[in-house]
């Protein structure tokens, strides 16, 4: 689990936070964890209010941002439940720690 704090997180890492949150699903995935503590896709699916396979696809973009974590567990039935918590991050957005990331971003925007 990377943790974001100010004073590490690069231009890419903030790109890549900034595309994972700039979705209404994942803000609601990102405070439903936070209110609710972890839980598991089905489960989650249902709060959310989207179809699982949808759900997936957004835990995978917060997951890759490093905005939410999951483990694989068994439940006493046998069946196997991935369960999504938030991680700790802290981000604050002002000229200044934009600048301090932007220092580090490729060149290339294209890529």
């Amino acid at each position: 689990m990377k943790e974001l704090k100010n004073h590490a997180i690069t231009g890419e890492q903030l790109l890549e936070v900034l595309a994972a949150l700039a979705n209404p699903h994942r803000l609601r995935i990102i405070a439903i964890l936070e209110t609710q503590g972890r839980n598991y896709i089905s489960q989650l699916a249902r709060e959310v209010g989207i179809s699982r396979p949808l759900l997936h696809l957004h835990l995978q973009k917060l997951e890759a941002a490093g905005l939410v974590t999951s483990q694989l567990e068994l439940s006493h039935d046998g069946k196997a439940l991935n369960y999504f918590e938030v991680s700790s991050f802290a981000i604050t957005l002002s000229p200044r720690s934009i600048a301090a990331a932007a220092v580090s971003l490729n060149n290339n925007p294209e890529s």
